[in-house]
């Protein structure tokens, strides 16, 4: 067994230990520090909408509408082993939401794929538009085509990019595959170890998309057939490891990149946020800077955990952090703003409970939260 089917067996188990300890309140109240970062603002989020399921990545429309990618409930279907999760079945159970003024979550786009464990389920991760009406959307899979292959028909767009047309001339949301993320790594193979595949990140180039891959450890291209825009290193662990009724690894274990999210910079530069994968260690995670042609620069460290970023309209990155002591730890995370080239970032808002994407409008940021909970979702407001 491989130090990647070892770290993944962790992560369900992590977040349902943290889950464990909750006692109902999703979002704690202020800014609080972590992991030595600095304070920011001390506003309390403000929760806009609740009753998503599991809520990942956020966007506004071009129309200013606020969209939700959610993960979804699993489901019963055709399941089958996993080396993480044990036994997972598919449902139909994926979907997108609009955001409504008052808070209404209006489901846009149901029926998509999503599989995994109760409390991490793997579906619809992140949406970005091409028209007010139309947008790119990544399903993510973890694993390899043969994996998904296993899932049948309910599966097939799983690990891929999908178009959608919002008003379509049926009268429902048009939906068309347009890249097959799990087939690429399948056939480039980037980091060249085992073809596992969960494209979550997306970002909009040209007529195409680049995507983070968080199983294939890389950043793709879609346009002409695919690309490979940038792979992340393993990120050698600083302390011995006990893994739960298994041996202790060694300081210097390689934890898997995990690549979570890819936005364009005002330079015009790729930013690509990255989680690292088991034993999460706390500050081991970074935020690099990719120009195509050239390797992957560090451009902030002393990160955990980090899903997700965001500029804001002055040209300051916001990033957030699920875990801000480490998945292991239990998943309360925090929203931070980057300070470039250095390892100590000021904290907006603290105590989120499972926070992961963020969005920024004018001088206030959107956060999801619950991201690993069934009908506990919900989306808050910072101001900035």
């Amino acid at each position: 067994m491989d130090h990647r089917v070892r770290r993944r067996r962790i992560t369900a188990a992590a977040l349902a230990a943290g889950l464990a300890g909750t006692t109902g309140a999703l979002v704690g109240a202020g800014a609080a520090n972590a992991h030595g970062q600095t304070s920011g603002t001390t506003s309390s989020p403000t929760v806009i909408a609740s009753g998503l399921n599991s809520p990942r990545q956020l966007t506004f429309s071009p129309g200013g509408e606020l969209y939700v990618a959610e993960a979804g409930t699993t489901g019963s279907s055709n399941c089958q082993m996993n080396p993480e999760f044990g036994r997972v079945c598919v449902g139909l159970t994926g979907s997108v939401a609009r955001i409504g003024d008052k808070g209404q979550v209006n489901r846009v786009l149901t029926g998509l794929p999503s599989v995994g464990a109760a409390t991490e389920p793997i579906g619809p991760s992140d949406l970005v538009f091409t028209g007010n009406h139309e947008f790119a959307l990544t399903i993510g899979l973890g694993g390899s085509p043969e994996y998904r292959a296993g899932f049948g028909d309910m599966g097939k767009l799983l690990g891929s990019v999908v178009r959608v047309d919002l008003r379509s001339a049926t009268g429902s949301p048009k939906v068309e595959r347009v890249f097959d993320v799990a087939g690429y790594e399948q056939r480039a193979n980037p980091d060249g170890t085992d073809v596992d595949s969960n494209g979550v990140g997306i970002a909009r180039s040209g007529n195409g998309w680049v995507v983070a891959d968080a199983g294939g450890n890389d950043v793709i291209s879609t346009r002409k057939g695919g690309s490979t825009v940038g792979v992340l290193a393993p990120v050698p662990t600083t302390a011995p490891v006990a893994i739960p009724g298994g041996p202790t690894l060694p300081a210097g274990f390689p934890a898997d990149a995990v690549p979570t999210d890819v936005v364009r910079g005002p330079d015009g530069a790729w930013y690509v946020s990255q989680l690292v994968g088991f034993p999460f260690e706390k500050g081991s995670s970074s935020i690099w800077r990719i120009v195509p042609g050239h390797a992957p620069q560090k451009w902030a460290t002393g990160l955990t955990n980090v899903t997700s970023l965001a500029f804001d309209d002055e040209g300051r990155l916001y990033a957030v952090e699920i875990a801000a002591n480490g998945l292991m730890a239990g998943p309360t995370g925090d929203l931070v703003r980057i300070r470039p080239h250095s390892s100590s970032h000021a904290v907006v808002a603290g105590g989120l409970f499972a926070p992961y994407g963020v969005a920024i409008r004018g001088s206030s940021a959107y956060v999801t939260t619950g991201s690993v909970l069934a009908g506990g979702g919900q989306v808050v407001k910072v101001r900035l």
